[in-house]
């Protein structure tokens, strides 16, 4: 009786003991979902080199804390940190898509090349809390790492393990790595050591379609174990239509943003497609455009695209981008039941597959066809096309006199007109020759019946200006440039017609030198034997020379008395 009494309490006290283990022991579904019912998604092959969130935590080394738990305020001397979660999709279903996290420390606090948290004594702005302090450290875990031969460890690292027990990497640059990420998705979770910023990447092609969450929890390290930093999640989506945007440009468009573009003006559109892990680098890409305005389908493999509309109105522009991505052949399809012919998946050699086949596949599905998946992503957008100022000038420039004690101010008067739609306003950028630095600027209301308007502009001082003129309304703004010299007190300023009457008169003086030198070289008598067969020629030459001189030295020639019997010389 005893015994029986006595193996009834000893199971009573093992199936006790069994319930309390299996209710201590954690899974890295239980933490990593905080409370949240975790979003399993069924894959048809896990994630590469990810694990399975129901394996066990080790909650001893890693303590889990609920959400509003007191113990994070003091995780860590300072402040809170905080862990900024990023991600690049949307992705391409079969592409990659990456993660990036940054640890933001509390403010005067920074990591050193060590990976010790330090206190930064250039902070300024309430540095002199932390500019006092003994210990330069906020952490300083160079000195918590027991030192090591080559790559064993003489003490006992079974602290220096993930927290579903497996050992840390032995990185050369292991010491630097004090921090722990635990990465979490659709029933999966990645571990990984680093510094202040770590970056994971996984493989969309068997994650299902839609909105997926990435969860993420940081641990610092302890002197014999690790404590909980931070927290953070992020959307991603992956997608089986192509990303991309669209950049629509136009000269003279006010606001590119509201889609109001002006008539007869081309409008160039820029395709970029959204591909950070460069999926789609060995594809087939082409563009079909149509504008809206009875033009047409426009068919293209360049991703920029130039179009002029010649109406007004809206419009409505339709583009969708396709895609054919290499991919390996896989084996053929098995027979069906039926007595039908067999089907492959890959085409004769001398059959091309057409978009048209290809982009009726249901949506969610993998077409492959000759050894290619097709993709296609489509793009609409409403567009408004409105008058405009299609161009401005400058017709004239006038130097005012004004009757002032204060001679260093000049006033000009530009005339301006443009073609298109009337202004309502005009802007005057004045700038240094190079037209970098910006001296003044003025802007002033329009309200004229025809495009001709004079603006008049004060310079306080002489020199060279480059003066911009701007004219817009609503939709446009049209912009003319031009370089001016101010001379100074006498309120004048350089025409380029005067600039190019000197450049003549420079060249003017400049050929006559020249001539007068050379005549000067052909007047001294130089006797040489002459040949009887170039008498003729030397004569010739002295006539030449005769007739150069007349031209350029009148002046001397009035000596000669035969002159004057010349017709229409006084």
């Amino acid at each position: 009786m005893k015994g029986a009494c006595l193996f009834f309490l000893l199971g009573y006290l093992l199936a006790a003991e069994g319930v309390q283990s299996a209710v201590a022991t954690r899974q890295f579904r239980d933490v990593m979902s905080r409370g949240r019912a975790p979003s399993h998604a069924k894959l048809h092959r896990g994630l590469s080199s990810w694990s399975s969130d129901h394996n066990n935590w080790n909650d001893k080394l890693y303590p889990y804390w609920e959400e509003g738990d007191p113990r994070w305020k003091d995780c860590w001397k300072g402040g809170r940190v905080v862990a900024s979660l990023t991600s690049d999709s949307p992705a391409l279903v079969g592409s990659n898509v990456s993660f990036n996290v940054i640890l933001k420390f509390p403010r005067c606090q920074r990591e050193d090349n060590d990976s010790n948290i330090i206190y930064d004594q250039h902070c300024i702005n309430g540095s002199s809390d932390y500019a006092n302090l003994p210990d330069l450290y906020v952490y300083n875990w160079t000195q918590w790492i027991d030192d090591c031969d080559g790559q064993n460890c003489s003490h006992n690292s079974s602290h220096n393990v993930f927290p579903d027990g497996r050992p840390f990497p032995r990185h050369k640059d292991w010491r630097r790595r004090n921090f722990i990420y635990v990465f979490h998705t659709l029933g999966q979770y990645y571990q990984t050591t680093g510094g202040s910023s770590a970056m994971v990447s996984i493989n969309t092609t068997n994650i299902t379609l839609g909105n997926q969450i990435m969860e993420l929890s940081v641990y610092r390290r302890n002197y014999r174990s690790f404590q909980p930093v931070a927290t953070a999640n992020v959307v991603y989506v992956v997608t089986d239509k192509i990303p991309f945007y669209v950049n629509m440009t136009q000269k003279n468009d006010r606001n590119a943003s509201d889609y109001i573009f002006i008539k007869d003006i081309p409008i160039t559109f820029d395709v970029q497609i959204h591909d950070p892990s460069h999926y789609l680098n060995r594809s087939a890409i082409s563009y079909r455009w149509n504008f809206g305005d009875g033009s047409g389908l426009f068919v293209s493999n360049s991703s920029v695209q130039m179009h002029t509309y010649t109406l007004l109105g809206n419009f409505s522009l339709d583009l969708s981008v396709h895609a054919l991505i290499p991919a390996p052949c896989g084996p053929p399809t098995p027979l069906p039941p039926t007595p039908l012919p067999p089907v492959t998946t890959s085409l004769p050699s001398n059959v091309t597959p057409s978009f048209n086949s290809l982009i009726e596949e249901p949506t969610g599905q993998s077409p492959v066809e000759g050894c290619h998946i097709a993709r296609s992503g489509p793009y609409k957008a409403s567009l408004f096309i409105a008058e405009g100022i299609l161009g401005v000038n400058i017709i004239q420039m006038t130097s005012v006199q004004v009757a002032t004690t204060q001679v260093e101010n000049s006033m000009v008067d530009f005339v301006v007109t443009c073609q298109g739609s009337l202004p309502t306003d005009a802007c005057t950028i004045i700038a240094d020759p190079t037209c970098q630095v910006l001296q003044s600027e003025a802007c002033d209301p329009v309200d004229i019946d025809e495009c001709l308007l004079t603006i008049r502009r004060t310079f306080n001082e002489s020199g060279t200006y480059c003066v911009n003129i701007t004219l817009g309304d609503a939709a446009s703004l049209a912009l003319t440039s031009t370089l001016i010299s101010i001379n100074g007190a006498a309120g004048s300023f350089s025409r380029t017609a005067e600039g190019v009457l000197l450049a003549c008169g420079f060249l003017v003086v400049f050929v006559a030198i020249a001539t007068f030198f050379l005549y000067k070289r052909y007047k001294e008598y130089k006797p040489i034997e002459r040949k009887t067969g170039d008498e003729a020629s030397n004569e010739g030459l002295s006539v030449y020379f005769n007739n150069v001189k007349a031209v350029l030295f009148p002046a001397n020639n009035e000596k000669h008395p035969l002159l004057k019997n010349k017709p229409g010389i006084v």
